[in-house]
């Protein structure tokens, strides 16, 4: 146990925020408890805090995230503060550029920009989102490429520049499930953060090929990886299981296409899902730390010691805003205790 808790001490642990609605509460409720959960992680020692852009979903109120980032920033001093991710083929990269130029002018040396390729909802929502633009895998690379070009000095001369945004020095993340993206992030000198929150499969994989991959940039002279988890962590690993039933019910509604506000826990999953169904979201959740102090650190230090990351990134689906600042300051010894 020695040696684990001296691992998990060595590397950075952050915090992914999807901006949950809880059941019988309100969008601006949830938002206030977003910003003082990045008041609590910062007084933790995190290192940053993400926020994650989603449409058309009434579980999630993330979907204008640099507004919510600003709101984050503007509420803390020391933590990092960014998107997990902006989804870049929603929004012109020049958009983009001017949106967190603004945001790195207004709070110098603490603004993250995580980019992913997702839409970040159905594809309905992602047609009324990008109105008559059409994004191929191939357009994923190119924007990239423009927005850097945007934070560049040497674009001071164009005909199209981003102001403020231009020459400052704002730190690119790719962001990604599959294997596209972790080798689009080595070939790109980036920093890779995978979704093994939901999308596990290719994780292994993922990292591997980022580590063959990986060109030094100006930006990233060496790899640098996070990984994205689920952690519930509470006084004992009963009440912890109890709490991660409402994180089931919230992927049970992800399946059935019946999306709701995150509901409170119950005493059982038995009548609430088919047994198939509890074996795609044992599946989809199969990076999920859940249980006391214990078994969350030792059950995390195997996890790193398997991948290897830099970084671990906690995402927690906890209905009660006290157990989740619990959970967090569980996760916070670990790192820090």
């Amino acid at each position: 146990m020695k040696e684990y808790m001296g691992n998990l001490k060595k590397i950075k642990f952050s915090v992914l925020d999807l901006v949950p609605v809880a059941e019988g509460s309100t969008p601006r409720q949830s938002i206030k408890k977003s910003v003082a959960l990045a008041q609590y992680a910062e007084s933790l020692g995190f290192e940053r805090f993400w926020i994650s852009e989603h449409h058309n979903m009434e579980s999630l109120v993330s979907s204008a995230t640099p507004i919510l980032i600003g709101q984050v920033a503007e509420a803390t001093k020391t933590i990092r503060v960014g998107s997990g991710g902006i989804m870049l083929p929603n929004h012109a990269p020049l958009i983009v550029a001017e949106q967190f130029g603004t945001l790195e002018t207004l709070y110098p040396g603490r603004i993250d920009l995580g980019l992913g390729r997702a839409p970040g909802t159905d594809q309905q929502t992602a047609q009324a989102l990008r109105r008559n633009r059409s994004e191929t895998v191939h357009d994923f690379p190119k924007d990239i490429g423009e927005l850097q070009t945007y934070f560049a000095k040497e674009n001071s001369n164009a005909a199209v520049r981003a102001i403020p945004g231009e020459g400052l020095d704002i730190p690119l993340y790719l962001l990604g499930s599959s294997t596209f993206s972790a080798q689009l992030a080595g070939l790109k000198g980036l920093p890779y953060a995978f979704a093994s929150h939901f999308a596990p499969t290719h994780l292994h994989d993922a990292l591997r090929l980022y580590h063959q991959n990986f060109e030094p940039s100006k930006q990233c002279g060496a790899p640098y990886t996070i990984a994205c988890v689920n952690v519930i962590a509470a006084e004992t690993d009963e009440k912890a299981r109890h709490l991660e039933t409402s994180l089931q019910q919230l992927a049970l509604g992800i399946i059935r296409n019946t999306r709701k506000p995150l509901p409170p826990p119950v005493k059982s999953m038995d009548g609430l899902w088919h047994e198939m169904e509890k074996v795609q979201i044992q599946k989809m959740m199969y990076y999920s730390f859940v249980g006391s102090r214990e078994t969350v650190e030792k059950e995390l230090s195997a996890f790193l010691k398997a991948t290897q990351v830099n970084e671990i990134m906690v995402v927690s689906h906890i209905y009660d805003h006290e157990d989740r600042l619990k959970s967090y300051e569980i996760v916070g010894s670990l790192f820090n205790g």
